[in-house]
């Protein structure tokens, strides 16, 4: 009697658990993570039930794998990206090889998602493999990459994808047929802890049999573990808030998954059990595309020392990539490094179409570098083009004649910038007089220069750019109201440079509170301004030492009331 008591409090207790877990709610604000938590509490307490599901049938469990991918890729418009189209590949390359080992024959298909925020990879039943490109940055290894693919691959190949689509059929009421609509993030949830660690040890067999290391899993692991506490840091800070989404996301991942200490605990006793032999990592080939986005997220900061770091990494794993010489180049110039953002922008010069933007700066470079040699220099280069020049080409090389004390060219040039202008043949005209204009400033003569500056703003009298242009030579002409004038009002949108005018102007005025002040500004949103090197090589000498005296006016005055406070 007593053991049938016994019996029949445990399956009391058992129930009233059951009871309290169906109607326990957890309070989640809205985000990313909800859904995760939602999996977190709920679905991951059916994984660890006994699944009394008739397994469906393999084309059933394909067929719902594309029904899910299908819905899912139209939400994704695709964007015909060269780099994105070459880390798909990549991707196809790498999987394949993982996945003509895998027990069950399934038509695998890998999916690039290039999104910076999607720190991750999942699996949908059928053969759906996709990998998110903040995960993918992370890695330098083939072998990190194939530790991740093999995992999401031993998910469908174990059945822990199929069980999750039935699960949701038996608690939403719909038949596995109108399963397309799920939320994607059910499958990027973590399954059962015993589901995980299961894809964790056959994900790395299955790398290991076709040929990679298993200690690509065990760094790609703790790599995942480092930055998440990286981010989570982040995002502590205001104004981060993909960070903040990334961190919520990670919450509810690091909440639905086992221990890493766990994971790599149970692959290295894999590894002495196994006896598999240290083999050397493979690089990973795309990872050139992570470390240029990476500098180009730094140079954005202003942080141009590791700027360059970054890039030069990526052009170490593919050298004369563009994205990383962009990078490179702008950041050199930025540093006033101009002798080696010259060779850097002649790098990414194309002999058959030469980007405008790019000849501007290479030009700009080489004059800041070396104003004696620079025409020379350019002109070797411009001996190499296809074809006619095109008329920026011919516009900086009249530029850089001027400079060199020869105005016979940027005479030519002009008249054919006017011509232009008059037949409506090209809507760069004012363009073209801005920077011969520009040219004449650097050369000193502020009266061809302000003549060819007034041209451009008649035909774009609402250019800003063209107006502080103006600015800076009316300055040089001590024509102090008209360069006002030219500036506007304090509180219009201005860019840095048309700040620093300001500033200069102010200077220039007497006024140096409110040089200060503007000079303050323009140095926050662009620090270039306070390098000398910097200064020298872009603008007048008269700029040059109105900077300089208000660098010094500026730790004058902080000097004195630090002396003050003490």
């Amino acid at each position: 009697m007593k053991h049938w008591i016994v019996i029949a409090g445990i399956l009391l207790a058992g129930v009233a658990a059951i009871i309290v877990t169906e109607r326990r709610k957890v309070d989640v604000p809205p985000g990313p993570a909800a859904v995760l938590y939602l999996v977190a509490d709920t679905e991951q307490e059916l994984t660890r039930m006994p699944v009394h599901f008739t397994r469906m049938s393999d084309a059933d469990e394909i067929a719902i794998g594309n029904q899910i991918a299908k819905y899912y890729e139209a939400e994704r418009p695709d964007k015909n990206d060269p780099e994105r189209e070459e880390v798909q590949r990549y991707l196809d390359l790498v999987g394949s090889r993982l996945a003509s080992r895998a027990h069950r024959r399934f038509p695998y298909k890998f999916h690039y998602i290039p999104m910076p925020s999607m720190v991750n990879a999942f699996a949908l039943p059928g053969g759906h493999v996709y990998i998110g490109e903040g995960l993918l940055s992370l890695m330098d290894s083939e072998d990190e990459l194939a530790s991740v693919l093999g995992h999401e691959i031993e998910h469908i190949d174990h059945y822990h994808c199929a069980e999750r689509a039935q699960q949701e059929s038996a608690l939403r009421k719909l038949p596995l047929s109108r399963l397309f609509g799920l939320p994607i993030e059910l499958f990027e949830a973590g399954y059962s802890k015993n589901q995980e660690l299961e894809a964790d040890r056959e994900g790395v067999r299955l790398a290991v049999e076709s040929g990679y290391s298993a200690s690509g899993a065990i760094r790609m692991l703790e790599a995942f573990e480092s930055f998440y506490h990286e981010i989570r840091a982040r995002a502590k800070n205001p104004g981060q808030e993909l960070a903040q989404t990334v961190s919520e996301t990670l919450d509810g991942y690091f909440r639905t998954h086992p221990l890493t200490s766990e994971r790599v605990d149970q692959i290295q006793k894999m590894i002495a059990e196994q006896r598999w032999p240290a083999v050397a990592e493979r690089d990973l080939q795309v990872a050139y595309i992570s470390w240029a986005r990476k500098a180009e997220v730094e140079l954005s900061a202003h942080e141009y020392e590791k700027s360059k770091q970054l890039a030069n990494h990526s052009l170490k794993i593919k050298a004369g990539n563009r994205k990383a010489l962009q990078v490179l180049a702008r950041a050199e110039f930025s540093q006033a490094e101009f002798k080696e953002a010259a060779a850097n922008y002649r790098q990414l010069l194309d002999p058959a179409n030469p980007d405008a933007d790019t000849v501007r700066n290479f030009a700009l470079s080489l004059a800041a570098a070396d104003k004696h040699a620079a025409k020379t220099e350019f002109q070797n280069w411009a001996l190499g083009i296809h074809g006619e020049p095109s008329p920026q080409v011919t516009i900086q090389l009249a530029g850089l004649s001027v400079l060199a004390g020869d105005t016979v060219p940027a005479h030519k040039a002009a008249i054919m910038a006017r011509q232009s202008a008059q037949q409506n043949t090209s809507d760069f005209a004012p363009s073209w007089m801005a920077d011969l204009a520009w040219w004449y400033y650097l050369a000193g003569d502020y009266s061809a220069s302000l003549g060819l500056i007034n041209e451009a703003i008649q035909q774009r009298p609402g250019d800003l750019h063209y107006r502080t242009e103006a600015a800076w030579v009316q300055i040089e002409q001590k024509r102090l109201a008209d360069a006002m004038d030219s500036l506007g009002e304090n509180g219009e949108t201005s860019s840095p440079e048309r700040t620093m005018a300001r500033a200069v102007l102010h200077w220039q005025e007497k006024n140096p509170d409110e040089a200060l002040r503007q000079f303050e500004t323009a140095t926050i949103s662009q620090p270039e301004w306070q390098n000398q090197r910097w200064v020298q090589g872009l603008y007048s000498p008269l700029v040059a030492d109105s900077v300089r005296q208000m660098q010094a006016e500026r730790e004058r005055r902080k000097k004195m009331n630090l002396a003050r406070t003490h």
